[in-house]
């Protein structure tokens, strides 16, 4: 808010003198210095120290009005405000027209207002409450956005952030523990926040500690491991709830890691297993005949038959 303009008075003198080298005096014609009219018992106004008759010195030095562009005359109050005049009576706002004599005021696009009308045109505004910040009012400000102190408050709990840390998001301000409880990722076993490293299955967080086994809750992390139904378990778990069992050794083939295996009829072997009854040979991508519930290679089958 600017203060109030200066008034300015102009002085008066009315006795004679001798002025610019002309003689003035007694007995002398003692004239306007602008029309040379005689000012002898008239009104005059002393200017640079030459003598003028009101109006001449209202026509060549006296200011014109912002308001209503006529003449403020000699007996008027002439009220200034960067390079502009007002009579004192259209000294007002531009908006509300209460007269600002006085009083403070503001500018705006070379108009005057009191202060409320600056206040609610052009004062900025809480993006928290929407209303104007008063002089002397403090200001929290991030990025282009502004409040009052008791606005700048998480969206959540409504506490004042202060100085307090906060996080933004979006158009909205959290406080720490509420954006925490809000956003921060969460285990799927024990809904606990993840604070830090933590595992992903099937797009899904979890602490490391609970990635279990879910047979034998062997921690899973960093392990091999498969899963049935959704589930995850451990390698020997798995395979001996589930997997198929080698013929010959009557353990699980498991197929995790890539391990291979061969499956004839109702029976499977581990590649490794698949041998000849007799000698012992892989049968692996050999032909091979079933004697009774042995496999045997063919050489072994001939000597049989011999």
């Amino acid at each position: 808010m600017e203060s109030a303009v200066k008034h300015q008075d102009k002085s008066f003198r009315e006795d004679y003198n001798k002025l610019g080298g002309k003689d003035r005096g007694s007995g002398q014609h003692f004239c306007c210095w602008q029309c040379d009219e005689s000012l002898t018992g008239q009104r005059y106004v002393l200017r640079d120290d030459h003598p003028y008759c009101i109006k001449c010195y209202e026509s060549v030095f006296a200011n014109s009005c912002e308001e209503c562009s006529k003449i403020i005359g000699i007996d008027s109050k002439d009220l200034s405000y960067k390079d502009k005049h007002w009579h004192e009576a259209c000294f007002s706002c531009s908006k509300c027209r209460q007269s600002l004599v006085d009083k403070q005021f503001g500018s705006k696009s070379e108009k005057i207002y009191c202060g409320n009308c600056y206040d609610a045109q052009f004062a900025s505004r809480c993006d928290g409450c929407s209303e104007i910040f008063k002089a002397g009012t403090k200001k929290m400000e991030y990025k282009t956005r502004q409040w009052h102190e008791k606005c700048f408050a998480c969206v959540v709990c409504k506490t004042p952030i202060g100085t307090k840390s906060f996080i933004p998001r979006e158009q909205e301000i959290y406080c720490a523990n509420c954006y925490e409880e809000k956003f921060a990722t969460r285990c799927v076993k024990c809904n606990k926040i993840i604070t830090s490293g933590g595992v992903t299955y099937k797009n899904e967080p979890w602490h490391r500690e609970c990635f279990t086994c879910s047979n034998c809750s062997t921690s899973l992390a960093g392990q091999r491991f498969t899963s049935r139904e959704d589930k995850p378990f451990c390698a020997d778990c798995f395979g001996e709830l589930f997997a198929k069992r080698c013929y010959s050794c009557k353990k699980p083939i498991t197929g995790i890691g890539g391990t291979r295996f061969i499956s004839f009829e109702d029976r499977h072997w581990h590649n490794d297993c698949f041998m000849c009854a007799s000698c012992q040979s892989s049968l692996v991508g050999r032909g091979f005949i079933t004697d009774g519930e042995d496999i045997i290679c063919p050489d072994c089958a001939k000597a049989k038959l011999m």
